[in-house]
C-alpha cells in the first residue's frame, strides 16, 4: 500500500491519500482521543501517536493536525504507519454505523429566509465545499441572522491561517454575489 502525503494551507495539518475511499458517508471530525473512542478505530489509533491533536476524514482522505511544538518530520512515519497498518488489518475505519459529523450544534436560520439558506447550502455544496476538500478540510452551514452566514471550518481548515482570507475574500465574495441579502460571513467555532 502506498499512502501520498499533501501539504495544506495549515502548516499543522497533513493530508494523507490511502488510494481508497476512506468514509463513504462523511465527514467525520475527532478533536481529541475521547471523543474517537468506540467510535472508529482508525481514529483511536492515530491518537495514540503523541502529539496529534485532530483527525478528519473525507471521502478518500485523512487530515491529521499536529500540536504546534511537534515536528512533521518526527509525526509523519508514525501516523503513515498507524494508517497502513489499520488499512492491512482490514478493520472498518468507522465502528459500527458511523453518523457522519453534521458539525457542532444545531443549524439556525431567520424566519422567511428558508429560499435563501436554500440556496447558500447549494452554493456551499457545489463550489465551496469541492474545493476545500482538495486542502483536507470541510465547510459547512451553521446559520443564517440578519444578512450573517455562519460556517463551521472542520480538518485542515480549522485553525488554518488563511482560513480568514478564505472565508472573507473567497467565499463572501462569492455568496455576496449570488445573494444580495447576504452582508458577511463568520466563522462558529
Amino acid at each position: 500500500m502506498f499512502i501520498q502525503t499533501e501539504a495544506t494551507p495549515n502548516p499543522a495539518t497533513l493530508k494523507f491519500l490511502p488510494g481508497e475511499t476512506v468514509v463513504q458517508d462523511g465527514p467525520f471530525e475527532f478533536t481529541s482521543a475521547e471523543q474517537a473512542q468506540g467510535q472508529s478505530p482508525l481514529a483511536e489509533g492515530l491518537f495514540s501517536i503523541e502529539n496529534v491533536t485532530g483527525v478528519f476524514f473525507g471521502y478518500d482522505f485523512v487530515t491529521v493536525t499536529k500540536s504546534d511544538d511537534a515536528e512533521w518530520p518526527h509525526l509523519k512515519p508514525a501516523i503513515l504507519g498507524a494508517i497502513m497498518e489499520h488499512y492491512m488489518s482490514g478493520a472498518p475505519v468507522m465502528a459500527g454505523n458511523g453518523v457522519p459529523d453534521a458539525g457542532d450544534g444545531e443549524e439556525f436560520i431567520e424566519e422567511g429566509t428558508e429560499e435563501i439558506v436554500e440556496t447558500i447550502k447549494e452554493l456551499l455544496e457545489t463550489r465551496v465545499r469541492p474545493a476545500v476538500a482538495q486542502d483536507g478540510g470541510d465547510i459547512t452551514f451553521h446559520g443564517f441572522k440578519q444578512g450573517r452566514v455562519f460556517l463551521k471550518m472542520r480538518g485542515a481548515c480549522a485553525g488554518c491561517p488563511s482560513s480568514t482570507a478564505t472565508l472573507q475574500h473567497g467565499i463572501q465574495n462569492l455568496l455576496k454575489h449570488f445573494i444580495p441579502e447576504v452582508e458577511t460571513v463568520e466563522a462558529v467555532q
